[in-house]
């Protein structure tokens, strides 16, 4: 019964260490995703203004050209 217990124990510890690796994996995963929409609302508003800047600049072009 003693070694089961043991046994026992050394499962749930490492599963205890399972789950603080993954806390921690999900931590940085979490981040990096933060990151990532930061970056992608940055060049969506990079698209915007370069759209609109070319538009500006088509509407300078004559008709006759």
């Amino acid at each position: 019964m003693n070694a089961e217990l043991e046994t026992l124990e050394t499962k749930i510890e490492q599963v205890v260490a399972l789950v603080h690796q993954l806390r921690a994996e999900n931590e940085v995963l979490k981040n990096q995703m933060t990151a990532a929409e930061t970056e992608r609302l940055h060049l969506r508003q990079t698209m915007t203004t370069a759209r609109e800047r070319l538009a500006g600049l088509i509407d300078k072009i004559p008709e006759d050209a």
